[in-house]
C-alpha cells in the first residue's frame, strides 16, 4: 500500500494540487480501505475536513495507480 506522501506527490504531479492527509484518510474510508485513526482526530464518528467532491476523483485515480483499489 502506498504511503500518504507517495499519494500526495502523485496527485500534485498529475493534478496540480497538494492533497491534505485528512482528505486521503477520508477517501480511504469511502473506498473501504480502513485507514488508521489519527491521534489528532477529535471524534471517531465525524470529520472536520472531509475531502471536497471536486478532489475525490484525483485521489481515487491515485489509489488505482498504486493498486489500492
Amino acid at each position: 500500500m502506498a504511503t500518504y506522501k507517495e499519494i500526495q506527490d502523485y496527485v500534485k504531479l498529475n493534478n496540480g494540487f497538494m492533497s491534505k492527509s485528512c482528505w486521503i484518510a477520508h477517501m480511504k474510508e469511502l473506498c473501504g480501505l480502513n485507514p488508521k485513526m489519527s491521534a489528532r482526530r477529535y471524534s471517531p464518528t465525524s470529520r472536520t475536513n472531509p475531502c471536497p467532491l471536486e478532489k475525490q476523483d484525483a485521489l481515487r485515480n491515485a489509489f488505482r495507480h498504486f493498486g489500492m483499489i
